[in-house]
């Protein structure tokens, strides 16, 4: 039986049944496993560099979440055009949307990482965060509000940044079935950030979109329900902005 003993937590089990990945995998066609074995390959190459190197700046940052979140846009991407269900994409659309996923759940899983066993996982580039503060944890002491907050925002706001060319990809997926599988995520995202802008919780626990909006972003299927929705998110996004909300009053 083909299977790794190791891992903790949730990667126990996946690692205890690896074999029935295994057996999936094998099931598919020769063009989807060279893409899917390309990908896995270049991510595990990618994460090993990460598991001793900090990541110290925005291209670290950016590199480290290329690895882990980008390769999964190109190879969705890569399968889609396989399938023969969509044209191909550029490589710089189909990593933005996997950065942009990947971004958000870093910083809406900022406690879940610093607070992880045997050691922290600090995945904000120490580029940003030691503008304010010594340690990355500090961000969780409730005498650093007004600085996490700023550190905070600025990790959104890159985050942000992807936001346009997801939306190019999106509207060149011919697919509908396509177009609400890579839709859902992209706006559960860019919910997330709204919610997690200038919110001092982020700090406290791990935020997560009310279940009632949550079922509304289920309901897109069309382009035209896209734009609206990230309207919705990025009017919310304006208005905290707009506001002008003093840091010390908020909390």
């Amino acid at each position: 039986m083909f299977h790794f003993p190791c891992g903790n937590n949730d990667y126990k089990p996946l690692m205890d049944k690896f074999h029935s990945i295994n057996n999936a995998f094998k099931e598919l066609s020769v063009g989807y496993q060279e893409v899917i074995a390309e990908i896995a390959e270049r991510m595990g190459e990618g994460m090993v560099k990460y598991l001793t190197a900090e990541i110290d700046s925005r291209a670290d940052y950016n590199d480290y979440c290329h690895y882990t979140g980008g390769l999964v846009g190109l190879g969705l991407t890569r399968l889609f055009y396989t399938a023969g269900v969509e044209h191909f994409k550029a490589d710089y659309l189909s990593n933005a949307m996997g950065l942009f996923l990947q971004k958000t759940n870093l910083v809406r899983g900022y406690l879940e990482h610093v607070n992880s066993q045997p050691a922290p996982r600090r995945r904000w580039p120490r580029e940003v965060w030691v503008k304010y503060a010594d340690k990355l944890e500090d961000f969780k002491d409730g005498n650093n509000n007004r600085e996490a907050l700023l550190c905070l925002n600025g990790m959104v706001t890159d985050a942000l940044s992807h936001g346009l060319d997801c939306l190019q990809y999106m509207a060149s997926v011919q697919d509908p079935a396509n177009l609400r599988f890579c839709a859902i995520p992209q706006i559960t995202a860019l919910g997330t950030l709204a919610m997690c802008y200038n919110n001092g919780e982020v700090f406290r626990g791990s935020l997560r979109l009310r279940k009632g909006l949550t079922a509304k972003i289920l309901d897109v299927k069309t382009m035209p329900d896209v734009y609206g929705a990230f309207s919705d998110f990025t009017g919310l996004l304006s208005d905290k902005f707009i506001s002008g909300v003093d840091f010390e009053l908020q909390l």
